[in-house]
């Protein structure tokens, strides 16, 4: 473990629908930490949108990227996946930690290149998989050692962001990734469906993922649903677990001779995203490694990118 540089500096790229997020928790994670972390700036394409949030929080607003890395040891980047590597890299490349929001690239060679910079300048390279924070997760974790069946659904009604890529990056990838921290196994085979409704790209998506182990995992995303919906259900030999995301809630389901007794989970509520950016900054502080690296992220994306060329791979055989 490292020495930790005092004052702390922290910072966020990209202020937008996820990035103002960011930006209020570093200023929270600052105010409470006697001093240890400066909120040192933000950065925003738009500069007007910069100094917007650099007012509301007391920090500086940077006028480029250059002016941005000069003033921070660790920032989040929540700007569109397209521009993850052209934000991440110049900032690794000074020896500033990062966390990417997910996914972590629109492609895995990329996603490895990032990963193999990280490792050259020996900085955090973290990936934005906020579910892997939420309290209702640890549940799974310290019940689930042999799972046999996963269910999981993630239905938003249509977000008007992240129209750079479908469903399955945007949103099932959150699933994918937990899935695949779960199972701990190869995967060897995808069935995949999916259709585009509003966008150019597939808004509604279904993956069957079959592991080595034999664990199946069924995983339904919509981004074009009326409702709001973030639940999983993991089944092993003698029990089930059932957890709401979104509520931070659940059940787990336990064989009891020829009955099923059902107990409340108890979950201590918190927000995920307060929990991501703060193990973050403690990682990047202390020399940690991080909950979701970059090779995790990168095996998320190379198992939505495969699900996504089978959607359109079908979609054209169909049309």
């Amino acid at each position: 473990m490292s020495t930790p540089k005092s004052p702390f500096r922290i910072g966020v790229a990209g202020v937008g629908a996820i990035g103002k997020n960011h930006a209020r928790i570093m200023a929270e994670i600052a105010a409470k930490s006697d001093g240890a972390v400066v909120f040192g700036a933000v950065y925003d394409a738009d500069p007007g949108r910069a100094a917007e949030f650099a007012a509301q929080y007391g920090t500086y607003a940077a006028s480029d990227l250059a002016d941005f890395a000069s003033r921070v040891d660790a920032a989040t980047i929540a700007v569109p996946t397209i521009y993850h590597r052209p934000t991440a890299e110049p900032l690794m490349q000074r020896g500033i930690h990062v966390l990417v929001e997910k996914p972590i690239s629109e492609s895995y060679s990329e996603a490895q290149a990032m990963i193999a910079l990280a490792q050259e300048k020996n900085v955090i390279l973290q990936v934005g998989h906020i579910e892997r924070f939420n309290p209702v997760l640890r549940q799974l974790e310290e019940r689930m050692n042999q799972p046999r069946f996963i269910e999981a659904h993630r239905l938003s009604p249509f977000p008007n962001r992240s129209m750079d890529i479908g469903v399955v990056l945007d949103v099932m990838i959150h699933d994918i990734e937990i899935v695949l921290h779960l199972v701990k196994s190869p995967l060897v085979q995808i069935d995949a469906v999916g259709i585009n409704v509003l966008t150019k790209r597939e808004d509604i998506a279904n993956a069957r993922l079959k592991f080595a182990n034999g664990c199946i995992a069924n995983i339904t995303a919509s981004r074009i649903s009326p409702e709001k919906m973030r639940k999983i259900r993991v089944f092993q030999q003698d029990s089930y677990l059932s957890l709401d995301y979104q509520e931070q809630s659940g059940w787990i389901y336990r064989k009891d001779g020829m009955q099923i007794i059902r107990e409340a989970v108890e979950v201590e509520k918190d927000e995920p995203l307060k929990l991501e950016i703060a193990a973050f900054v403690e990682c990047a502080r202390l020399g940690k490694g991080p909950v979701v690296s970059g090779q995790e992220g990168a095996e998320a994306v190379r198992i939505a990118l495969e699900i996504t060329d089978q959607i359109e791979k079908n979609a054209a055989l169909a049309g």
